[in-house]
């Protein structure tokens, strides 16, 4: 229920990884890994010059056994099962062809989904399957290296982090310190304008090995298939591509993050933190005056590598705590990460605290998805449609199913059982499924309910 990149969908991924069976040569992959951690580690600041020679066929194997399987096919129209058809063959050609740079990279068939309300879309990129290969090898070594340099405040696309984190740290940090100013930034197409140039000189910072130099480069370059029609942008990189979010993260570590750890935060008298989700974050202030300076520096700082800041996005937000702020009855301000609206609120105790409820968009367009589902499905068997339904309510209350939430679940879990209604209505021009049968079809093929899966431990 939403994207994988704006809710937090890669901490899925990454647990999905984690329990494939494992072979001995993912036993033997680890143990590289490890090398390759601790040279970077070893050697902080020093650019790495020798790091494709890890590449052999155990490494390309484990990185096929990490590729997801079932995603959409590239421009090739090849599927998991044909390349696993003839797979040592293939994986031992591809492997030769990257290393002796004769590999090409393939365009990326781009198509959109849903953003926000639904009224605007979001271009995914979507590689071959032997290009997802290629590129999960490439990033199972950055990521080594690159694990090295993250710091604490960013949970996208990483090993062990995921959105529930941040929005567990932002929650924690907050209530610490009684709320506060929240810069609230939104970076304009942050993947079509990503600088290509800028994107290099960050990398070979730590990394100058050019075989993987090479394979970026050409990714970076491969074209775009859009409704036939061939381009190469000269910047960008399209959302999708399984080399991107982690990128992403190398562009924004030096951008962002580093900036802001070590020339901002001397400079603030109060206290400051950054949650930064890939592209997504926020930044606290417990004083007005930094956060004011802040956010009149950000856009300069961001427009010097080629960055753009929304407009209407970004803003100031007076975040502090009710009754200690001097506003009076002036309504708390709200804001909104990782598809969910923070604002102040009582609890049962009577304290004032953050809670966090659905944002209005994302309510909006996963309750649309499922009605269209239903839609196109109604003529399905209903056992068929309710395991569906079931699947999906369970997937939304796995990630909407936080403290503090459960008056969006349950309204959700009723309309979701309102849509369903309706098109089973509508299978025919009797309209014989009133309420009562509806109930009665609930009796014997129920929904799950509402409930909370993630308890606040802090």
């Amino acid at each position: 229920m939403g994207t994988p990149w704006r809710e937090g969908d890669a901490g899925t991924w990454n647990r999905r990884r984690e329990t494939m069976p494992e072979t001995q040569g993912s036993t033997s992959v680890s143990t590289k890994l490890e090398r390759i951690a601790k040279l970077a580690k070893d050697k902080p600041g020093v650019a790495l010059t020798t790091l494709a020679h890890h590449l052999d066929m155990e490494w390309m194997r484990e990185a096929h056994r990490r590729t997801r399987k079932n995603g959409a096919v590239g421009v090739d129209e090849q599927t998991s099962e044909d390349y696993a058809v003839n797979l040592e063959e293939n994986l031992r050609v591809l492997l030769d062809r990257a290393k002796s740079g004769q590999y090409r990279a393939p365009p990326v068939r781009r198509v959109h989904i849903p953003k926000g309300d639904g009224k605007q879309t979001r271009p995914i990129g979507i590689p071959t399957f032997e290009d997802k290969v290629l590129q999960r090898a490439v990033a199972m070594v950055l990521e080594a290296v690159y694990e090295q340099e993250f710091l604490d405040c960013s949970y996208g696309f990483r090993p062990g982090k995921s959105a529930h984190q941040a929005l567990e740290e932002l929650w924690r940090r907050l209530m610490q310190v009684g709320g506060g100013w929240v810069l609230e930034v939104d970076i304009r197409k942050f993947f079509d304008t990503l600088d290509h140039g800028y994107l290099r000189e960050i990398l070979q910072q730590r990394v100058r090995d050019g075989v993987l130099l090479r394979l970026i480069g050409k990714w970076l370059n491969a074209g775009v298939l859009e409704n036939g029609m061939l381009h190469h942008p000269d910047e960008g990189t399209p959302q999708g591509g399984v080399i991107s979010p982690l990128l992403a993260n190398i562009y924004l570590h030096e951008v962002l993050d580093l900036w802001f750890e070590r020339e901002v935060k001397p400079r603030l008298k109060g206290p400051a933190f950054l949650v930064r989700y890939a592209d997504d974050f926020v930044i606290v202030f417990k004083q007005e005056e930094d956060a004011r300076r802040v956010m009149d520096v950000l856009p300069k700082r961001m427009g010097k590598f080629g960055l753009t800041l929304h407009p209407d996005k970004t803003r100031l937000l007076d975040m502090r705590r009710p009754g200690n702020s001097g506003r009076g009855d002036e309504k708390p301000d709200s804001f909104e990460l990782l598809g969910f609206t923070h604002h102040w609120g009582l609890a049962r105790s009577g304290k004032w605290v953050i809670k966090r409820r659905t944002s209005a968009s994302r309510f909006t367009r996963a309750l649309k998805r499922v009605a269209e589902w239903c839609r196109w499905n109604r003529h399905h068997p209903i056992l068929e449609q309710q395991r569906v339904l079931a699947a999906k309510l369970r997937g939304h209350n796995g990630y909407y199913g936080i403290t503090g939430n459960y008056p969006a679940l349950e309204r959700f879990w009723y309309e979701v059982i309102r849509r369903w209604h309706k098109w089973l209505n509508r299978r025919s021009q009797r309209k014989s499924v009133n309420w009562s049968r509806m109930l009665q079809v609930l009796g014997r093929y129920p929904l799950p309910r509402p409930r909370i899966v993630r308890l606040r431990t802090a």
